[in-house]
C-alpha cells in the first residue's frame, strides 16, 4: 500500500492510498460522510487481485491539508475538480469511478461533466442527482429520510454529533469502523469541514450536468436509512449508457463495509 500526497489546487493537498500494478487500469474510489479512504479497506484487495490499480483519497475536508474554512469551497464544482486532479496526478487519462454516499454524488457529477475521463461509473447508495431531487419533491418517505440534512445545517450539529451522534449515524452496523472515523473527526476543524459538504449544497450545482453515457451501475440496499426506493428506481431515467441496477437485501447504507464480498463481486463483473 502506497501513501500519496496529491495537490488539487489552491494550496490544498489530499492524502490518498494506492495499490496494485503500475500498469493496471485505474479505479478511483471516493468515500462519503463521515468516513475516509479507510472505508474501502475490504474492497480494494479484490480489485488489486484482479489487476486494477486502486486509488482512494481522503476527500476535501477529510485530509488535514485540504480543509478550507469557506463553505463555498465545498460546492460540487471544486469537489469534482478534486476528482479530476487526482486522475491527472496518477496519470489516468480514463478511469473506473466508484463512489459511495457523498462520493457517489461527486461521481455522478464527474461522470456527467467529464465523460471522456470515465471508463465506467459505479454509484453506491446515492441515486442520480436529478432522481434524488425528484424524490425529495414528490416522495414523503424520502423527505422524512432526509430531515437530518436540515439538522446538520445548525451550528450545534458538531457538538451533537461528537456527543454520541456519530455512533447513531452508523447504527452499530457490523464491519463499520465507527471509532476510527470519530477519532479523525475530532481533529481541529475536521467535522466542520465534513459538514460543510451539506451546508454548501445548492440546486445551482445541477446546472450543466451532462448525460451519463458510460456503462453505469447503481447499487442500493433495502435497509438504507437515508435513501429510499424512489430515487433508486428513478435513476435509470437519467442514464443514457448501458445501465445495471443492483439491490442488496437486508443491508444498511454502509455497503462497502457491511457487504464487501457482494460489492466486490458486482464491481468486478461491471468493470470487466
Amino acid at each position: 500500500m502506497e501513501q500519496l500526497r496529491i495537490p488539487v489546487g489552491d494550496g490544498l493537498v489530499l492524502d490518498a492510498l494506492a495499490d496494485g500494478p503500475a500498469d493496471g487500469e485505474i479505479v478511483l474510489l471516493l468515500h462519503g460522510f463521515p468516513q475516509s479512504a479507510w472505508s474501502w479497506r475490504e474492497v480494494w484487495p479484490a480489485l488489486v487481485g484482479a489487476g486494477y490499480r486502486v486509488v482512494a483519497p481522503d476527500q476535501r475536508g477529510y485530509s488535514p491539508d485540504a480543509r478550507p474554512t469557506d463553505v463555498a469551497a465545498y460546492r460540487m464544482a471544486p469537489l469534482v475538480q478534486d476528482a479530476v486532479a487526482v486522475l491527472d496526478a496518477v496519470g489516468a487519462d480514463r478511469a473506473h469511478l466508484v463512489g459511495h454516499d457523498w462520493g457517489a454524488a461527486v461521481s455522478w457529477h464527474t461522470a456527467g461533466r467529464h465523460q471522456d475521463r470515465i471508463r465506467t461509473l459505479t454509484a453506491i447508495s446515492v441515486p442520480h442527482p436529478l432522481a434524488f431531487v425528484e424524490a425529495l419533491r414528490t416522495d414523503p418517505d424520502q423527505r422524512r429520510r432526509s430531515r437530518y440534512m436540515k439538522d446538520w445545517l445548525d451550528p450545534s450539529a458538531e457538538e451533537q454529533l461528537l456527543d454520541g451522534g456519530l455512533q447513531q449515524v452508523f447504527g452499530g452496523v457490523p464491519g463499520v469502523d465507527a471509532g476510527a472515523y470519530e477519532e479523525r473527526l475530532r481533529e481541529p476543524g475536521a467535522l466542520t469541514a465534513a459538514l460543510a459538504w451539506y451546508r454548501a449544497q445548492s440546486l445551482d450545482d445541477l446546472d450543466g450536468l451532462g448525460p451519463i453515457t458510460m456503462p453505469t451501475m447503481h447499487v442500493w440496499s433495502t435497509q438504507d436509512q437515508a435513501l429510499g426506493p424512489a430515487g433508486a428506481h428513478g435513476t435509470a431515467a437519467h442514464v443514457e449508457g448501458p445501465y445495471r441496477f443492483e439491490v442488496l437485501e437486508g443491508i444498511s447504507h454502509w455497503i462497502p463495509e457491511q457487504a464487501p464480498e457482494d460489492l466486490c463481486r458486482l464491481l468486478l463483473e461491471h468493470l470487466r
